[in-house]
């Protein structure tokens, strides 16, 4: 019988709805040629649902999503009319919190034909954020807003269940790919919150062995990823860290337009998320020129994470088959169409 899987597309705004088409057009090409179903349903949450309902989903909407075997989101954000905070909080980290996607997992290399800006050659970091809680956790609080004396505190929150979670999927994929995990934190000034990390990463290194772990404080970590990218394998940082780091990776593998991430519940017990990292564009929205790889490979990920791990190397392959010769490897020198058209020709052989 074939595998047949449900998928929930939220296309969100901006470059979002171009990109996820060039997706799921890659996506359903992998399912005919590798013998699986997909079946989608799209849903308009978004900026524009935002302002015209006063929220960016239904309240309904987790139970709405729980129901599906992954969920595909183009982008979310459109601060000229909506304030990025209120998108962040009304859609992704809701989804993110409510379904435990705790692990979020954003690969970072040089496809073939793509030039990075940087001299290190080739270079292949998986870099491996936690996605609900630390600096992101919405505790703290304004008093005595708009006067002289306003104050605003942000707590961030690290449970040693989040924090030993965590790292321990960090170590899983380090022991599958390379053997070598770096802890990023800044113990030296954060002596509570990072201290607790590098304990917890200290008592867990002790079940594996077989991993060598390396400690790293951010400031030294982003030097360390423009300098010596090749000497990294897996990274694992906290929220805030990751979320930055994750930026810069995307930066020295040529840009965003490469930049894919995964949104994982490793426990499977709710749909994970995929999505590609490099936001709405608002300037080049509408225009079909915005670079469909990052959104490609994120529906690689999501492939993978169904099981279907022969599908997702096609799809791998075929994005590098398109750079390799020389398509899509800049902004501007293709058209979202041309791009996605390659990389089809390249899955069809």
């Amino acid at each position: 019988m074939m595998d047949e899987y449900r998928l929930a597309l939220i296309p969100g705004d901006g470059i979002g709805t171009e990109v996820t088409d060039a997706a799921m057009r890659v996506t359903s090409a992998a399912a005919a040629r590798f013998g699986f179903g997909l079946s989608s349903e799209t849903f308009p949450w978004s900026c524009d649902h935002y302002r015209t309902t006063g929220e960016m989903m239904p309240g309904d909407g987790i139970e709405i999503l729980r129901g599906f075997d992954a969920i595909l989101l183009g982008a979310v954000g459109w601060p000229a009319s909506v304030p990025d905070s209120v998108s962040l909080h009304g859609l992704l980290l809701p989804i993110r919190k409510a379904f435990n996607q705790y692990a979020n997992i954003r690969p970072h290399r040089l496809l073939k034909g793509v030039e990075g800006p940087l001299r290190s050659g080739g270079f292949d970091i998986l870099c491996v954020r936690e996605n609900t809680e630390g600096e992101y956790s919405g505790a703290g609080g304004r008093v005595h807003q708009g006067t002289g004396n306003e104050v605003a505190v942000e707590t961030a929150i690290f449970t040693r269940a989040g924090v030993e979670r965590i790292l321990r999927f960090g170590f899983e994929q380090a022991r599958a790919r390379r053997g070598h995990l770096t802890s990023v934190t800044k113990s030296n000034a954060q002596k509570y919150s990072m201290v607790f990390w590098d304990e917890v990463t200290e008592e867990l290194a002790a079940d594996y062995p077989d991993v060598t772990v390396s400690r790293m404080h951010i400031d030294a970590m982003a030097a360390k990823m423009v300098m010596a990218p090749r000497d990294l394998d897996v990274v694992v940082a906290s929220n805030l860290f990751g979320d930055i780091l994750t930026d810069l990776g995307a930066a020295i593998q040529g840009g965003l337009g490469f930049a894919a991430s995964a949104n994982i519940n490793p426990e499977r017990t709710a749909p994970s998320m995929f999505e590609p990292v490099h936001g709405s564009a608002p300037d080049i929205a509408g225009r079909n020129i915005a670079n469909p790889i990052a959104a490609i490979w994120s529906a690689a990920q999501m492939l993978d994470h169904l099981g279907e791990s022969e599908a997702a190397g096609a799809v791998l392959a075929a994005i590098e088959t398109a750079t390799s010769r020389g398509i899509g490897t800049r902004p501007g020198l293709n058209t979202t169409d041309e791009i996605t058209a390659a990389v089809l020709a390249a899955m069809e052989g």
